[in-house]
């Protein structure tokens, strides 16, 4: 959203004032800003210029040679422009001015000389308008610098959006002064609007909310006798700075409000409106938008309709059947408060998010409805005096919010603050924020105010929040904590899992990979895996991977399948939750295990087999102690990818705490068949259950030590575990 600091002057009094250093502090203290654009400052020496003699160009057809007064003197130049007619008042760039990154000289354009020229409100920067001259009114003298009535100089300031998610008061122009008024500790002007004796006799228009889960404010009023068409230029420039596009003089009022206040308002047409009704349909209908497209419109979309048909998607955008032309003379202003959740669901579906819905979402003031409408009539009486209101200020309230109450004290604040911020300093920033202060020495009841009750402050730990974010965060005195700070040390649980990362990462160059507790039924099916029935998840991402998974490997082989194209050698680690059934309690036996994949298409499968081996030796013998044993690990039944016969169980203290395995022959030749992968899954908690060796030290013997070879004769089946133990 950009915010103009022209536009803030208006609520607040910024002379005097560094604006980048007050922005900077408007960014530590209450949302982010992006960037800062400074405008107009490329704009010289452009005056207020009338032409007073037109003749064909010589040279060219679309070109004109103008005789320009300028006050001083009458200057020739050329200009192309469709619309120049004698007597057009208009922004003229003389010699030695600028016009954007444009230095104005003497030149010839198609033979003549030129002594200047003409602008368009595209080359002035003030709008995307280059269809001709911008015209002036006819009220300014010649030779006047047109920056002494155009606001085109201006310091624009772009703010994060998504920082102004929970502040829904932010999202104008006024909002936005309250917060700068308190951090220069100079007072807010009160916002100018129209006096309600204006419509006070006037009739209702007849208006009905149906539906009051949806709207919570529904207000409007009819004026008619709309002759001005135009808005006045500097409110142009406000929206084109703003990022608006100026389209005619109500539209551009709405827009307006909407920037100024952050309250969405909307203009029907009255001539084709007799009674507004708020409500959704029972069966799916289509809806022409402003936009031209026709859109289906479901049975939870709130509508404005008249009695005979839809008008208007509420909160969203208006439609074509209601539409203000040149040839409107009356109007409807609609000024409402929807249900922010509702909008934004209908804004999705639709596919249909503007200005309006994004304000609609934050949860907005409802008080905010009335106060727009009166502004809305008091900016449109000083452009147009010659409107008529034809109707009261109809207003439906459907839902109040709560008044909010919070109850604290100055050494509640001190306390979570650290710091010593004075009871005078807390009732000025509070009240400076409009809050209802009631004070008894130092303690205090703050109402909360209506713009910032909706969903930002709730309890005693917003307030501390308001406090300390206008004394400044940056204010706070650095001290270090006077609690004392014991390091706590960490499970063994922990630190084993971190010794045993650290290890396949450092010593054996393998990379720590995270996927999903859930199967990806998808890959497996790529891959040929089949796995095991187990639990379901009833709200799962996709309907296909709705089974959380009894075992980590196939997780890990679809890493491998993804990635067997690109690298010929691969080691991969995680460790993970998996869910082997049910607890006697009805929730899941949740279980933490590590798996390890290594392939290869440059070692043998041999010697894959046995690096794991190696891995799993070392890893143990670190968060153990001691070697584990290994003994041929029964398959059948087993998993489609586990080899049938190269597999084996990894035992510590006679239990088994995991495997390991070479991966199936049919399994590996849907992933390479080149690739010899070899993978190992081991149960940590069973391993933590199993108590580490105790490391005995030995005096180092003062003698040379002696190695000796043992030849042994014994049956080639014979496993080297029984040699190891007979020796």
């Amino acid at each position: 959203m950009f915010i103009s600091m022209n536009w803030i002057s208006e609520f607040t009094d910024l002379s005097g004032i560094d604006l980048k250093e007050l922005i900077g502090r408007f960014t530590l203290s209450t949302a982010e800003v992006e960037d800062i654009y400074e405008l107009g400052r490329d704009i010289k020496d452009v005056v207020v210029g009338k032409i007073v003699e037109i003749k064909d160009h010589p040279n060219s057809k679309k070109l004109h040679l103008v005789k320009v007064d300028i006050g001083s003197e009458v200057v020739d130049c050329v200009c192309g422009a469709p619309n120049i007619f004698v007597g057009a008042v208009v922004p003229f760039a003389k010699l030695g001015g600028q016009v954007g990154e444009l230095k104005i000289e003497e030149v010839k354009i198609a033979g003549v000389p030129s002594r200047g020229m003409c602008c368009s409100e595209k080359e002035l920067g003030i709008s995307e308008d280059h269809s001709g001259l911008m015209i002036l009114e006819d009220n300014y003298p010649l030779g006047t610098d047109i920056k002494e009535f155009m606001q085109i100089e201006d310091t624009v300031f772009e703010v994060d959006n998504k920082s102004l998610t929970n502040r829904p008061d932010l999202w104008g122009h006024y909002g936005i002064a309250r917060e700068i008024s308190v951090l220069t500790k100079r007072p807010l002007k009160p916002l100018d609007v129209a006096d309600t004796s204006i419509f006070k006799d006037l009739s209702p228009i007849d208006v009905k909310v149906e539906d009051t889960d949806k709207t919570f404010r529904y207000s409007c009023i009819a004026v008619s006798n709309v002759k001005v068409k135009k808005s006045p230029i500097n409110m142009r420039i406000r929206l084109t700075y703003c990022g608006m596009r100026p389209i005619n003089l109500l539209a551009d009022l709405t827009n307006y409000l909407m920037m100024e206040l952050g309250q969405p308002m909307h203009a029907f047409d009255y001539g084709k409106v007799s009674k507004i009704r708020v409500k959704t349909f029972p069966e799916p209908i289509d809806f022409l938008t402003l936009d031209g497209v026709e859109r289906k419109v479901d049975t939870n979309t709130l509508m404005i309709c008249d009695d005979k048909e839809p008008i208007c998607i509420a909160g969203i955008m208006g439609g074509e059947l209601t539409e203000i032309t040149e040839e409107t003379d009356s109007v409807l202003l609609e000024s409402a408060n929807f249900d922010g959740t509702s909008v934004r669901r209908s804004a999705v579906r639709l596919g249909l998010r503007t200005d309006a819905s994004s304000r609609y979402e934050k949860t907005l003031d409802p008080e905010l409805t009335i106060s727009a409408i009166r502004r809305f009539i008091k900016l449109l009486m000083e452009i147009d005096p010659g409107v008529k209101v034809m109707s009261s200020l109809t207003d439906c309230y459907v839902k109040h919010y709560d008044t909010i109450t919070i109850n604290f004290d100055k050494a509640y604040v001190d306390k979570y603050t650290g710091i010593d911020i004075s009871s005078d300093r807390i009732e000025e920033t509070l009240t400076g924020l409009g809050f209802i202060l009631t004070r008894n020495g130092d303690s205090f009841t703050a109402i909360v105010p209506s713009w910032r009750a909706t969903k930002d402050v709730t309890m005693k730990a917003d307030i501390i929040e308001e406090i300390t974010r206008i004394y400044g965060y940056d204010n706070f005195d650095v001290h270090s904590t006077k609690s004392l700070l014991i390091p706590v040390r960490q499970s063994d649980k922990r630190e084993n899992e971190y010794h045993m990362k650290l290890m396949l990462a450092q010593r054996y160059a393998m990379n720590e990979v995270h996927s999903y507790i859930w199967y990806e039924s998808k890959l497996n099916k790529e891959m040929g895996i089949v796995t095991e029935p187990n639990i379901r998840v009833i709200n799962s991402v996709t309907a296909e991977n709705d089974t959380v998974r009894s075992t980590i490997i196939p997780s890990l082989l679809g890493f491998i399948y993804k990635n067997a194209d690109t690298y010929p050698e691969m080691g991969i680690f995680e460790i993970g939750r998996v869910a082997d059934g049910l607890k006697e309690d009805g929730l899941a036996n949740e279980r933490k295990r590590l798996g390890l994949v290594m392939a290869s298409k440059k070692m043998s499968e041999k010697e894959v087999y046995f690096k794991i081996k190696e891995i799993i030796e070392q890893l143990l013998l670190t968060a153990k102690n001691t070697v584990p044993s290994f003994t041929a690990k029964d398959t059948e039944g087993k998993s489609n990818y586990i080899h049938p016969v190269n597999c084996t169980s990894i035992l510590l203290e006679g239990s088994e705490i995991g495997y390991f395995s070479v991966l199936n022959p049919r399994i590996r030749n849907n992933i390479d068949k080149k690739l010899n992968v070899v993978f190992a899954e081991i149960d940590l908690e069973r391993m933590e259950q199993t108590a580490a060796e105790p490391l005995n030290y030995k005096e180092v013997s003062k003698y040379p030590g002696v190695t000796v070879d043992l030849s042994l004769l014994a049956d080639k089946t014979m496993r080297y575990e029984a040699i190891e133990e007979a020796i």
